[in-house]
């Protein structure tokens, strides 16, 4: 397994999971927040997409571990929770990923 180091890029998928008939609250909360999150030091991309089973998958490239690691303890993460109170079947499924480019340089890459 690849090792993060605090100044490579990362990758992250966050999966939300609303509780019945809360999809448009979490979609509201996620509204809210992402041009926050956008002004953000370090932020490549911070996507929204939803499942077929109606799972809502955040997609985040960050510059950096460190940069990331600042963004999970900055006040837009800690509103979007408190707004997420109550509205969703699970807890958030984050995981963070080690690009392993390959292939063509373009395509090898989520963000080069």
């Amino acid at each position: 397994m690849a090792s993060q180091t605090a100044d490579q890029p990362v990758v992250v998928t966050a999966y939300f999971r609303p509780a019945e008939g809360a999809r448009e609250r979490v979609l509201a909360a996620m509204e809210r927040v992402i041009p926050r999150v956008h002004e953000e030091a370090g932020c490549n991309l911070y996507a929204i997409q939803e499942a077929e089973d109606g799972a809502i998958i955040m997609i985040e490239h960050w510059d950096s571990a460190a940069l990331l690691d600042a963004h999970g303890e900055g006040a837009p993460v800690a509103d979007f929770n408190a707004e997420l109170e109550g509205l969703l079947t699970e807890p958030v499924a984050v995981t963070r990923y080690t690009p392993l480019p390959m292939g063509d340089a373009r395509k090898g890459v989520l963000i080069a």
